[in-house]
């Protein structure tokens, strides 16, 4: 993705089966471009994805695409998969802190 774009946010729709989330693609050169990322219901119902990820999820899945093709990907409409919410999931989980040193861990 080049610098001289500027992706915006624009907001979501839910539907019956999906969120919908808009994002609005400008270039100094080009017309500004829409673009909708859709994440199943079922991925929020079970945990899978919290409401207030899917936007920084989407927005990386975008960025992704215009990567990869020079900020003109062939779609203007993207799923996000399971494997995507996983690999998310993975790098933006910290793993969890204990209060307690574990008794091999202290100085004895």
């Amino acid at each position: 993705m080049s610098n001289s774009i500027l992706m915006q946010y624009v907001g979501f729709e839910a539907k019956a089966l999906v969120r919908e989330y808009r994002f609005t693609v400008r270039e100094a050169a080009c017309d500004p471009r829409d673009f909708t990322l859709t994440i199943p219901n079922e991925a929020f119902h079970s945990h899978r994805v919290r409401y207030q990820d899917a936007p920084d999820i989407c927005s990386h899945k975008l960025q992704g695409e215009l990567t990869a093709f020079a900020n003109h990907p062939p779609q203007s409409h993207y799923r996000i998969t399971d494997a995507e919410l996983e690999v998310y999931h993975s790098a933006h989980t910290k793993p969890p802190r204990g209060f307690f040193k574990r008794k091999e861990d202290r100085d004895e």
